[in-house]
């Protein structure tokens, strides 16, 4: 890779993460212990309110321990979109019940929940929404849903963090259970690793039992004690999805920096926009007056007028030496998904679509000015080339 390329995404690590981690290691506490405990509460006066707070090794693993704990089960239905990484439905199958696929809102790219009311069967029993590119759902409107069906709601924020509906932060709604990601390329990052939240006191417990095999204790609980015990009992069949210290280690600094992370993508964004007004691509979906919106993607989508095809774009873009994605290949295009469910693209035409002109730009709080001007100009000569 050239030393000039500029990659679509990069981590921003700073000293504090650092030297946190290396306290870690020469603490000798490596797994589950002092540092994720702090992790979770310093996340859980972030949120504010009660907020419960699990910290996993992934967010699949939290969609999955809290599809577990709300009780999903064999033949149930669980209604999601389309328009999301497979981790969002693949949970759904751990339990052997059934996503149930819907298309995304045309003005959002977030979940159609006019079309999630006509998916409802006896059999569903709870939504997954996914909030797209870090644009929130609308929470009035699809909690209002649930509770009219008796139904379960399992967000999934992986793009998320700290976006807010209606001035409240994703995460302190009245779902059943939020997930995070803390994935490398998210709005921070533990390197690997996610966060189950939950106001729910019983949620949270099953979590913290089934992240670990079903112990029905914590081993830095069991280690560290005033009065020490080498007893435990297993009381399910659980999961190894818990987080190391060390991955803690860095999600205690990337929590205080947070909202800093976003004021850069935020600013990013804004010139993004001032720079692309009148070309022929059209711009990502803004948030509510008032709302944030997280920022982790800033995702384009090529007019029917801008002259170039989206294969070409990219190869025009890596070109000039930048990274660009593509989010995302719908589930309905998987081989997996569109055989098991007989799936096809005009059940889900905003998707398909979006699918078929999106290009996801770099945005993220490493970038320098000449980046941001090096995008904007790849952008410019790659969409107006002939």
């Amino acid at each position: 890779m050239n030393a000039n390329f500029l990659p679509f995404a990069r981590p921003d690590i700073g000293e504090e993460e650092i030297n946190e981690v290396v306290s870690a290691l020469r603490s000798g506490w490596l797994t589950t212990g002092p540092q994720a405990k702090r992790f979770e509460t310093d996340f859980s006066a972030f949120l504010g309110g009660g907020i419960e707070c699990v910290a996993v090794n992934s967010a699949t693993a939290g969609l999955h321990l809290g599809l577990e704990a709300i009780g999903i089960d064999a033949g149930d239905e669980v209604i999601t979109t389309t328009h999301t990484f497979t981790a969002t439905a693949e949970v759904i199958r751990y339990f052997g019940a059934n996503p149930v696929f819907v298309d995304v809102d045309a003005s959002t790219l977030c979940i159609d929940i006019a079309a999630i009311e006509e998916k409802i069967t006896p059999r569903t029993k709870a939504i997954i929404p996914v909030h797209f590119g870090g644009l929130a759902v609308d929470m009035t409107a699809l909690l209002g849903l649930a509770k009219r069906y008796g139904l379960k709601v399992v967000e999934d924020a992986a793009h998320a963090f700290p976006a807010t509906c209606h001035q409240k932060l994703i995460g302190t709604w009245e779902s059943d259970v939020t997930v995070f990601s803390f994935y490398a390329n998210k709005t921070m990052t533990t390197g690997e690793g996610g966060m189950l939240v939950t106001r729910s006191p019983e949620i949270a417990r099953r979590a913290r039992i089934m992240r670990l095999h079903g112990i029905d204790r914590d081993a830095f609980d069991r280690f560290s004690a005033e009065k020490p015990s080498w007893y435990y009992e297993i009381v399910a069949p659980g999961f190894k999805y818990n987080m190391t210290d060390i991955a803690a280690s860095i999600g205690i600094h990337q929590l205080k920096k947070v909202a800093g992370f976003q004021q850069k993508r935020e600013r990013i964004a804004r010139l993004y926009d001032e720079a692309f007004a009148g070309l022929p691509i059209v711009l990502p979906p803004k948030p509510r007056a008032g709302d944030l919106h997280a920022w982790h993607l800033y995702m384009i989508r090529l007019g029917d007028d801008a002259g170039v095809g989206r294969h070409t774009f990219i190869e025009r873009m890596f070109g000039q030496g930048i990274g660009c994605s593509v989010h995302y290949i719908p589930l309905h295009l998987h081989p997996y998904w569109k055989s098991a469910y007989d799936l096809k693209p005009e059940m889900f035409p905003v998707s398909q679509s979006v699918y078929e002109h999106c290009v996801s730009l770099p945005i993220y709080t490493r970038m320098t000015d000449a980046d941001v001007e090096h995008v904007i100009s790849s952008v410019k000569s790659s969409v107006l080339t002939s």
